[in-house]
């Protein structure tokens, strides 16, 4: 990738399309000022493996094995408790100070455990039709900040979700260096969760451990993100993937979360970027959802050593490449520069070009929905041209295998 040029990395499937490990490439690759996170929060779960160092990254930026610094910006939701975990663990791996190397948004908002009880006693009560949530909280977190604007109260359903009691305003990030306004927006949101969870969660623990927190990491107002971009090169690292996106995924499996690269680029307020998307040589998803070329063959022989079953996202699942669905992912992005393909070391692939749907041949998705969808197999023999061709992008990062080693970063021709 060319020097100083900011780069938007967006995943084109239903996430794990080796995000994390493509932001790593860059950042090794250098000069990176900072990798810069635009949604999602702590359930994103990105694998970067530098020799015997392997961690899975939730919201610490990829770059960071890199040396590279974090910025989570207002379009993050945050989980102290578990960002001061993640930074035990990186310090285990040897990186000095990882809290200092993060810096975060103070309208952020905060994602507290009453959140993470909420979603889980939600998705539990769903039974069979579990969405396939990660059960961190993410999707209840930005629910409950919608409900103060809304005018919302005991008993409403907004959103299909019915309101347990009254909600108040959300608590963010700024919060945490004023217990005052943190304890009164933690007693109402208690409160408010009550009849759903309980009231085992204690809110003076809360403000004390948010306290220590807001002390512990640096917290910005205004333009960071300007100021950021003016400093250096930024990398954009997206979590889950486009066709999990709150707007333009397959309801009701996505997130609650902005997956196309329009926080992004938002932040960077008319300055220029380019969008990288990301795709493994064959499709994944984990949990509940439409997944066409599913083939159990396929999860047989490409053994995933850093996915598997997850408590309340579901099953680890694999299919051949899906053409059909990777233009869809695509045209939704308004478009991408470049594609970075990953998994290139996996043989004999096939792919679908389309898919029958009675007499019906179907090569392009208007609409997310793939009801009755029967694909076309045809062989792969290089992912890399045939991809490159269906997209009319270059592919600027390849990878053949785990390690950072096993990536290569490609300079773009000029635009």
């Amino acid at each position: 990738m060319s020097a100083g040029e900011h780069v938007v990395v967006v995943g084109l499937g239903f996430g794990d399309e080796g995000k994390g490990a493509v932001v790593d490439a860059l950042c090794a690759d250098g000069p990176v000022s900072a990798v810069v996170r635009f949604n999602g929060g702590a359930q994103a779960a990105h694998n970067v493996v530098v020799g015997d160092r392997h961690h899975t990254f939730s919201q610490f930026g990829s770059g960071t094995l890199a040396g590279v610094p974090t910025w989570l910006s207002r379009h993050v939701l945050v989980e102290p408790i578990a960002l001061a975990t993640e930074s035990r663990e990186l310090a285990a791996l040897g990186v000095d100070d990882p809290l200092g190397m993060v810096s975060i948004d103070a309208d952020a908002l905060l994602t507290t455990p009453f959140h993470v009880a909420a979603n889980r006693a939600r998705e539990d009560a769903r039974g069979r039709d579990r969405h396939g949530s990660c059960g961190k909280g993410i999707g209840e977190t930005a629910w409950y900040a919608l409900l103060a604007g809304r005018g919302a109260g005991r008993g409403d359903v907004v959103e299909g979700q019915e309101v347990p009691g009254t909600p108040g305003p959300a608590p963010t990030v700024g919060d945490c260096a004023d217990p005052v306004l943190l304890r009164r927006k933690l007693d109402v949101l208690a409160r408010c969760y009550e009849p759903l969870i309980g009231d085992g969660i204690s809110v003076d623990d809360l403000v004390a451990l948010y306290r220590a927190f807001a002390g512990a990491v640096r917290v910005t107002t205004g333009d960071e993100a300007g100021r950021l971009a003016d400093a250096g090169r930024l990398v954009f690292e997206g979590a889950q993937g486009v066709l999990l996106d709150e707007t333009h995924g397959f309801h009701p499996h996505t997130t609650w979360s902005t997956v196309v690269p329009r926080n992004a680029k938002a932040l960077l307020n008319g300055r220029s970027a380019r969008v990288l998307g990301v795709t493994r040589t064959y499709q994944t998803r984990h949990g509940a959802g439409p997944l066409p070329t599913e083939d159990a063959a396929v999860l047989a022989r490409f053994p995933e050593r850093h996915n598997g079953t997850g408590e309340y996202q579901g099953a680890w699942r694999a299919g051949h490449l899906d053409a059909v669905l990777l233009r869809y992912a695509v045209a939704a992005c308004g478009g991408v520069d470049g594609l970075a393909v990953t998994h290139l070391d996996a043989p004999d692939l096939r792919v679908a070009t389309a898919y029958r749907t009675g007499a019906t041949r179907v090569a392009e998705l208007s609409t997310p929905s793939v009801a009755g969808c029967v694909p076309e197999l045809e062989a792969l023999p290089d992912p890399v041209a045939f991809l490159e061709d269906l997209v009319g992008a270059p592919v600027l990062v390849t990878g053949a295998g785990a390690d950072r080693a096993d990536y290569a970063v490609r300079t773009p021709v000029p635009r």
